[in-house]
């Protein structure tokens, strides 16, 4: 059966629109990280979010009874709301709101590309490195924006976008190969169970490690400062190196199992595939480094 090319180029113009929209979200992740609008300070703001809006609720009741007071013919009093004194978001703030909502969008896109890509061949759409380079992407974005619904990440944003547009550039420039059907020796079970494991992986390993590589950069910040309050760039961008630690530990504490399935599923493949289990080539080398 011969690939459907209307829908390989949906796929196409749909890789394309996201490399578009992801590009506008690391521009908008890097205007925000240079605000200085760090985990830190988002923790700052929602307090007083929080304070404000009991404010605004203390505030709304004293009008209810000043309202009451002057309909029983007491002296009634205006209240001002702290509505009145709504201030605007910071501009960093602001373009990482915006960043996030544009990397929904894009990773929107990016999934339908995956997918049509898929349906044009009538098979899983990791057959090959540029499939599998597209896949692997998609789920870095997934893993970022379903953490991120739990937690502020728009600190972590410009790098694991940035990961994201290099892999899909790669992709599309050095990968690309036109939708077909799968080679003899790839048509069976284990490329849906092995691949799409190692693709999950590679996702969180992509968040875990630009978590990691901030944690080590803020921990020798933090050594260097010796008790002392940590100063320049990082004070308002990045969070504690404790809270690095504690987040990269628990993205590498989740993956971990599922890449060591990965690696026994791919040696069982290799076994049905070449009859034998390891050939020590460098993809197997690699996954059990």
């Amino acid at each position: 059966m011969s690939a459907n090319e209307s829908l390989a180029q949906l796929s196409n113009g749909m890789v394309y629109a996201s490399m578009v929209v992801y590009a506008g979200s690391f521009i908008g992740f890097a205007a925000s990280f240079a605000g200085g609008r760090g985990q830190q300070e988002d923790d700052v703001a929602t307090a007083t979010e929080s304070g404000r809006s009991s404010a605004r609720a203390v505030d709304v009741t004293s009008a209810a009874i000043a309202q009451s007071g002057a309909s029983s013919g007491g002296t009634a009093t205006l209240t001002k709301t702290q509505d009145d004194d709504v201030e605007p978001l910071p501009p960093g703030r602001r373009a990482g709101n915006i960043a996030m909502s544009l990397m929904w969008l894009a990773t929107a896109f990016l999934l339908a590309g995956v997918v049509a890509r898929g349906l044009s061949a009538g098979r899983v759409p990791w057959g090959n490195m540029y499939e599998f380079s597209l896949s692997a992407a998609l789920a870095t974005a997934v893993v970022f924006l379903a953490i991120s619904t739990r937690r502020n990440l728009r600190w972590l944003g410009v790098f694991v976008v940035g990961a994201i547009l290099l892999t899909l550039g790669a992709a599309v420039t050095i990968l690309y190969t036109e939708s077909a059907q799968l080679v003899p020796a790839l048509k069976s079970v284990w490329l849906v169970i092995h691949v799409l494991a190692a693709i999950i992986c590679g996702g969180a390993f992509t968040v875990g490690a630009a978590v990691t590589a901030l944690y080590l950069v803020r921990d020798r910040a933090e050594k260097k400062a010796d008790g002392t309050a940590v100063t320049g760039w990082l004070s308002s961008r990045v969070p504690s190196a404790k809270r690095l630690d504690t987040m990269a530990y628990r993205i590498n504490a989740f993956v971990f199992p599922l890449w060591t399935f990965a690696v026994i599923a791919g040696a069982i493949w290799a076994e049905n595939a070449w009859g034998r289990y390891w050939g020590w080539d460098p993809k197997e080398t690699w996954a059990f480094i």
